[in-house]
């Protein structure tokens, strides 16, 4: 898989994303195997549950990075700005969903899904704002 842009801090961005997704889902897959099959104890079990933690807040770092590579202040500012609307909508949604389960007893939102709720955000986001600038 090839990325289609020039800009090498695109480029580079890419490749570590994809790495690091690739180490979030083994590091996941391997988890939950040995929880599943040994049922772990210990400092074992906590080293095993933070395993998959470790590649998403890795994800950040990465995208920290491409912000400081980055040459395009445009690029930048879209960035940033996309980073922000994803802590918005991670807030916005677990707020909700906090008074949600305090009134209406509804399910507990598992904060594991934080990350996926703000990387999901941060996705939606950037179409909306490159289009903002056209």
């Amino acid at each position: 898989m090839e990325c289609k842009t020039s800009n090498p801090a695109a480029k580079r961005f890419m490749r570590r994303n994809l790495i690091t997704m690739l180490l979030y889902v083994l590091s996941l897959v391997l988890a939950i195997g040995v929880f599943l099959r040994y049922h772990p104890t210990g400092v074992l079990a906590y080293l095993l549950a933070v395993l998959p933690a470790i590649p998403l807040t890795g994800l950040l770092a990465i995208f920290g990075l491409y912000l400081a590579e980055e040459k395009d202040e445009f690029q930048r500012s879209i960035g940033v700005q996309s980073m922000l609307w994803g802590i918005g909508g991670t807030l916005a949604v677990t707020n909700i969903w906090g008074f949600l389960e305090s009134f209406v007893h509804l399910r507990h939102l598992n904060p594991s899904l934080d990350a996926v709720i703000f990387w999901i955000f941060v996705g939606i986001s950037i179409p909306f704002l490159l289009r903002r600038y056209r």
